[in-house]
């Protein structure tokens, strides 16, 4: 095993392919939004613009994450092959979606004919893979000294963590819905009202908030005290998100139609992203205005 790049991460031979496509996934979902933006539709149902939207733009996201990520860690024999990999899952997942939809049927929970059964057998077989490789990168984060600040590594841990639930959630996504569909109910509902994506989609992007207010927050000058503190707020507030939107959906409930316990949760889960979010954006606008230039990231863990 050797030191992974020390600048340049983009340039590691794990990240780039992740990182290229997962840019030209993310302009997939922006093309989408404009070819919906131009001929309307609906937003809900199972043939929507909607899907190619979300999921490049998602897709994407996590894949430049995973990216920059991976280049943090030491170097094992497989990394490539690995890298390589998850970008082909995740490409041909959203590319298998897309096509779905521009044949006017539905990508998910479509078992209508043995072609569109076997698609959707494919997307799970794919992100049951991608997955797999989410865990390693996780556990690599968790167990391996990685040349990071500390606010930063705590950021990236929890995201990761956060990821891998929300990968997990969306198996159970998919378990559910076949469930249902078996005794003919609705796949894509739990119980009287609840929606299984919602705690699946709630946290899925931890892994760039989270990170990015720990960056945000370097810029503003803070120290790396309360750098940890303001990141530790957040992780912990998107594990009540999280919490919430699990409750709601397993009490049958709507996105936004909580009893009163969960609707307090809410309220905390929301003030304990916001104030961090609110003090860094304050912070980073003072040290602009005031033409000071930032610290330079210190303390690696």
């Amino acid at each position: 095993m050797s030191q992974p790049a020390p600048a340049g991460w983009w340039r590691d031979d794990r990240a780039w392919p992740l990182t290229l496509w997962g840019g030209l996934l993310i302009f997939s979902g922006l093309i989408h939004l404009a070819i919906w933006g131009a001929m309307g539709g609906p937003w809900e149902g199972p043939v929507t613009w909607r899907k190619p939207i979300l999921f490049g733009i998602s897709g994407g996201l996590t894949s430049l994450s995973m990216g920059w990520a991976w280049s943090k860690l030491r170097r094992w024999r497989f990394d490539r092959l690995l890298a390589r990999s998850a970008t082909a899952a995740l490409v041909v997942e959203v590319g298998l979606i897309d096509m779905q939809c521009w044949r006017g049927v539905a990508s998910h929970f479509n078992r209508s004919t043995q072609f569109d059964s076997l698609l959707y057998d494919a997307m799970g077989l794919l992100i049951l893979w991608v997955t797999a490789v989410i865990v390693m990168i996780t556990l690599r984060f968790l167990r391996q000294p990685v040349v990071m600040p500390a606010d930063m590594l705590l950021a990236v841990r929890a995201g990761l963590i956060y990821l891998v639930i929300s990968c997990l959630l969306g198996i159970w996504v998919g378990v559910n819905g076949d469930l249902r569909m078996q005794a003919g109910l609705e796949p894509e509902q739990f119980g009287r009202a609840g929606v299984p994506k919602f705690p699946h989609g709630a946290v899925i992007h931890a892994l760039q908030w989270l990170p990015l207010l720990a960056w945000v927050a370097t810029r503003a000058g803070f120290s790396l005290a309360t750098r940890v503190r303001l990141v530790s707020i957040a992780g912990r507030a998107t594990g009540l998100l999280l919490i919430y939107a699990l409750g709601e959906t397993l009490l049958g409930r709507p996105r936004f139609d909580p009893p009163a316990g969960l609707a307090a949760l809410l309220v905390v889960a929301v003030a304990g992203l916001v104030i961090p979010a609110g003090i860094t954006a304050i912070g980073l606008i003072r040290r602009l205005l005031g033409g000071v230039n930032p610290p330079p990231p210190a303390q690696a863990a």
